[in-house]
């Protein structure tokens, strides 16, 4: 009890504090004595940043938690996308891979939801600024090049400006450089931004897709990690897209070989 300034008892006041739900277990694909490779979750940081300071949870911490022992982190995804990230399991192979990854060793490949009917394929050879998140004015620009091939083709009856219908496509995408936000960023430069980009997509399509297919998300999956091995093949490993893509990879068949051009 405590005691108001008339000296009458009063109750303590009522501090509830709620449970926290614990986050479900994260999805490894491949570990073994030098690596663990997850499936990362969209919406989940891979490691703690001041430039998310709100944000708690990592993928770094929980796997770390999940394990019981340390990882070192070989390379990053944004927090909007989801897919294969791998870890190694001691700083002796997180050097040797940290090296491959700087020297163009590694093959990533994803999957992406762009604005519009892009090409059939192509590479995009365009240097980027390093840090995205300023101007890009006065810094210095990186070799950059993405490489893709249009996997389909979407005409979804929601208008998109005078035009009654909106157009979109399913891509598949293979960065050769390793530069931040560079898919999100190529993709802009050929004016055919991400689906959920919110920092460099168009708002009014990021809403309009979202309701259309019942999802708020960048539509950026990491799907395939092929890591170099001495004296082996590569180790493949892949993470299959979540259930939101499957409405996007079932219409493939049904999808035009050869688009009208875009409007």
């Amino acid at each position: 009890m405590t005691h108001d300034r008339a000296g009458m008892a009063r109750p303590y006041p009522c501090r509830m504090s709620l449970p926290t739900a614990e986050p479900p277990p994260l999805h490894v694909l491949h570990a073994d004595d030098a690596l663990v490779v997850i499936d990362k979750p969209a919406g989940l940081l891979v490691h703690r940043s001041a430039l998310d300071a709100h944000e708690t949870r990592s993928a770094a911490d929980q796997l770390r938690s999940q394990l019981g022992a340390p990882v070192w982190m070989l390379h990053r995804l944004d927090k909007a996308t989801s897919g294969v990230l791998a870890f190694a399991r001691n700083a002796e192979v997180a050097g040797r891979l940290g090296q491959a990854f700087e020297a163009g060793q590694v093959r990533k490949r994803y999957l992406a939801l762009v604005r519009g009917w892009p090409p059939a394929g192509g590479e995009i050879d365009y240097p980027l600024a390093r840090d995205p998140e300023l101007p890009s004015a006065g810094q210095p620009r990186l070799p950059a090049v993405t490489r893709y091939r249009r996997r389909a083709c979407f005409e979804w009856p929601f208008p998109d400006g005078r035009h009654a219908t909106s157009r979109y496509a399913l891509v598949e995408v293979e960065p050769l450089s390793g530069r931040r936000h560079q898919i999100r960023r190529h993709f802009k430069h050929i004016a055919h931004p991400l689906v959920g980009d919110t920092t460099h997509g168009k708002s009014p399509h990021n809403r309009a897709v979202a309701a259309w297919l019942g999802t708020t998300r960048l539509w950026l999956h990491a799907t395939r990690l092929e890591l170099p091995r001495d004296g082996a093949a590569a180790l493949v490993i892949d993470a299959p897209p979540g259930a939101e893509w499957t409405a996007l990879l079932g219409d493939e068949a049904d999808q035009p070989a050869t688009p009208s051009p875009a409007r």
